[in-house]
């Protein structure tokens, strides 16, 4: 099979790669998957992939457990300075916090229990599910739910919760609710009911907060009454998508799990007020589906900072932008900013998962068409192939390219300029899953086609069948992207793209592999163990191995721990993983 290097001749191209060993033939030069594996049918390390993989696991197991303080548990430190092993640890003015934030923590839990599947040695396994059953035994609330997420976190010198008093708040996080549910099924369902429970405020109208409290008597739950809201309505709560996909996650896993019919009920119910809250011209849209109750008039004019963009004075688009724009002038109506990672990027990954966990049925129907209407809408009116970036707009399909802002407010200073967006590795991640769920939409497809183009990722071809021409000297290092591909190699069968994706493989190696472990880079100061990478390179040791359906995957899953906002802002773990030498 003579694969090319996208835009030279087909002879100069077979040269070129024979000469920098860039030849693949499917299952890879340096992998022999019969040599590779052990009487049990599991893998050696047979691969640099699954090396680097097995050796970062090995490096967290002796370098990332709990050894502070007098409790000496089995959980793990969120990450470690990549020269001292020094782990981190959250500034508070006094004896630092040691972080253990098991929500940041759900990709290297796929990690670990993905290892054990692909080379059988059960460690991993184990050590992951010391670590569910400690949480469930020792850092749960009342009602059984977890103290975990955007604003706790377990200091490991003393084993307490750092920030009591502070909210429960999942936001594309994602947790492996399956394996939770394999150690403790138990647990895993009263944590579930108990997030559901600690979420909505109001069940008749679907008014769902970001913020969760804790301690909170079991109600009624899936018995409660449900009126269909009209789209914006004022609520108590902000429904924004990142924390609701995360709940409509909980909810589906209720019913993959344990069968619960009431709770998949409510789950579809919960993305459908996304759906019906699109733009009813476009389709697009949109990041919430209400309003914050306004209790406090906000100023007319001048600037709206601080204090002033809190949910109390309402909606944040509306006082920042209504003068201007009008009734479309609302924060779920905004398409524009790092929000649309979320929802054309995080969010689509996720349902389509869970439309691909219910393969079959009415829910997963649902799930499918909307996910896969609502990405369509989107590449439709805003995606602009010349530039290969989305065009910042209202969900009305009103461009506001080459426009300012015209007050100063949540989004920005009076003069900026309303930015595109570029497509990251978990939109064209979102985007290759709908091509592959919908069996090759035309119009998402040819949309994957010239950002690969523009990627310089080579050319794809018309459809899903034609024989692509891709290039194997990219750059390109981003996990998501190699998921992406894996994702097209799945959907076509062409051992083409599985050559592609051992390539943004070996970049990922060159460029994020240090000491070890897999960091940003080499010139960052510390370890981040919930990066993606190494799940990343899990997902294409599987796919070169044909072990299909071994390695949980990659979700876009994320998460980061904010303390309590301040002068000079909100403090965010974010800062200390930012840190260079």
């Amino acid at each position: 099979m003579k694969i090319m290097v996208a835009g030279l001749k087909k002879g100069v191209g077979l040269i070129i790669l024979l000469s920098l060993g860039l030849l693949c033939t499917g299952k890879a030069a340096d992998f022999d998957l019969q040599k590779g594996k052990n009487q049990n049918g599991n893998l050696a390390d047979t691969s640099k992939y699954l090396k680097a993989v097995h050796t970062f696991a090995d490096n967290v197991l002796k370098s990332g457990r709990d050894i502070y303080g007098k409790v000496h548990s089995p959980l793990f430190v969120d990450g470690i300075h990549i020269n001292t092993g020094e782990p981190v640890r959250w500034e508070n003015g006094q004896q630092p916090w040691i972080i253990s934030n098991f929500g940041s923590q759900q990709n290297l839990m796929h990690v670990l229990v993905g290892l054990s599947e692909i080379t059988g040695d059960e460690k991993y396994r184990d050590a992951a599910a010391e670590a569910v059953r400690y949480m469930y035994d020792f850092q749960t609330d009342s009602a059984g739910l977890l103290y975990w997420g955007g604003h706790q976190f377990v200091d490991l010198e003393n084993m307490e919760n750092q920030f009591k008093g502070r909210p429960h708040e999942l936001k594309n996080n994602y947790p492996f609710y399956e394996f939770m549910w394999e150690v403790d099924s138990v647990s895993t369902r009263n944590m579930l009911r108990a997030m559901w429970n600690a979420h909505i405020l109001d069940w008749s109208v679907l008014d769902l907060n970001r913020h969760g409290e804790y301690d909170l008597q079991l109600n009624k739950l899936w018995k409660h009454e449900f009126e269909q809201p009209q789209p914006f309505f004022e609520g108590e709560g902000l429904t924004f998508i990142n924390a609701g996909t995360d709940m409509i996650q909980a909810a589906m896993a209720l019913y993959a799990l344990g069968k619960d019919e009431e709770a998949k009920t409510w789950g579809v119910r919960l993305y459908h007020q996304y759906v019906r809250a699109r733009h009813p011209d476009t389709g697009l849209g949109v990041y919430q589906y209400s309003q914050p109750k306004r209790t406090e008039i906000p100023p007319k004019t001048g600037p709206l900072e601080e204090e002033l963009t809190f949910s109390r004075y309402g909606d944040r688009a509306k006082n920042q932008f209504a003068d201007k724009y009008g009734d479309i002038a609302l924060e779920g109506n905004v398409l524009w900013g790092s929000r649309m990672h979320t929802l054309y990027g995080k969010s689509p990954v996720m349902m389509l998962h869970l439309a691909e966990q219910l393969k079959g049925s009415e829910a997963g129907e649902k799930l499918l068409n909307w996910t896969l209407s609502g990405l369509k809408a989107y590449v439709k009116y805003a995606y602009s192939p010349e530039q290969n970036h989305f065009k910042p707009m209202w969900t009305n399909g009103v461009d506001l390219t080459g426009q300012v802002m015209p007050r100063t407010g949540y989004y920005g200073k009076k003069g900026t300029p309303f930015k595109p967006v570029k497509p990251t590795g978990e939109m064209m991640l979102a985007l290759a899953k709908a091509v592959n769920l919908s069996e090759g939409s035309p119009e998402l497809w040819e949309v994957m086609r010239s950002m690969f183009k523009a990627e310089k990722l080579g050319e794809l071809g018309e459809d899903l069948k034609t024989d692509p021409e891709l290039n194997y000297q990219t750059q390109i290092s981003d996990p998501g992207m190699l998921v992406a591909v894996l994702e097209i190699h799945k959907a076509t069968k062409n051992e083409k793209y599985l050559c592609l994706a051992e390539k943004i493989g070996n970049n990922i190696l060159k460029d994020k592999f240090h000491e070890g472990y897999f960091i940003a880079s080499e010139k960052h100061k510390y370890v981040r163990f919930d990066i993606p990478d190494p799940l990343a390179l899990l997902m294409l040791e599987e796919a070169r191995s044909g072990l299909d359906g071994r390695v949980p995957p990659y979700l876009t899953g994320y998460g980061s721990t904010d303390g309590e906002p301040g002068k000079d802002g909100r403090p965010s773990d974010e800062e200390i993983y930012d840190k260079t030498f």
